[in-house]
């Protein structure tokens, strides 16, 4: 189960975008707690911790108690805005959430005992499709991760979404149809999908060095705004 996180933060006195740089020039990100039939909440929290939290790779699928003056919110990361040049994160969007609210997350998908399948010992490649999954579940039991077991397959096999078994009180977030999530395929098979997407003159576009200058002064003259 994805562990739960304390975040805390402090109400913004002020909002707009000089607002917003001023707090980023203090170390902090301006954010926002909304849902639950309640009023939106703007705050603040503390960057360091903030990009402390993001770079646990389960951020988005964890519930963040956000307190604010000594009370705690349940909430969960529903949006992460980062600057363009720097990448740092300049404004998070959380979503209030009961205890146990069914709630949408994207769960990472891992796959186990590759050297117990015979088409990939044979020189197969496991094709990834869905290297996660959406998943509607309890938010006090939201996996960490989806483990896929490859033990058996052959070259040409595919693993469909009903073949995985998901944890207790969770089902996929789509529903209309039996996707798949990864396949077994032949090197060749690989090599022949990337050549379909070359040009017709097998030729590699380039773009020109005029060009490039361009969208490179763009991005930067982007980057000079923050949000």
């Amino acid at each position: 189960m994805s562990e739960q996180l304390t975040l805390p933060a402090e109400t913004r006195d002020r909002a707009g975008k000089g607002a917003s740089r001023a707090l980023r020039r203090e170390g902090r990100v301006p954010c926002v707690v909304y849902g639950d039939k309640k009023e939106p909440m703007s705050v603040h929290v503390e960057e360091k911790l903030l990009t402390k939290m993001l770079n646990t790779g389960h951020f988005m699928n964890s519930v963040v108690m956000v307190e604010v003056g000594g009370k705690a919110n349940r909430t969960l990361p529903k949006a992460v805005d980062f600057h363009p040049v720097t990448s740092r994160p300049i404004h998070v969007d959380f979503l209030r959430i009961g205890a146990h609210t069914m709630v949408n997350v994207n769960v990472p998908v891992r796959f186990d005992n590759e050297e117990a399948s015979p088409g990939l010992k044979r020189g197969g490649v496991l094709n990834v499709v869905q290297h996660d999954i959406a998943l509607l579940c309890d938010a006090a039991e939201i996996p960490d991760e989806i483990h896929i077991d490859l033990t058996g397959l052959e070259i040409g096999d595919a693993i469909h979404i009903s073949q995985v078994t998901l944890p207790k009180g969770a089902k996929p977030a789509i529903d209309d149809r039996d996707f798949t999530v990864a396949t077994v395929v032949a090197p060749s098979a690989m090599k022949s999908e990337e050549g379909d997407t070359s040009t017709e003159a097998g030729e590699v576009p380039t773009v020109g060095e005029d060009e490039a200058e361009g969208d490179a002064e763009a991005g930067e003259a982007e980057g000079g705004e923050e949000a």
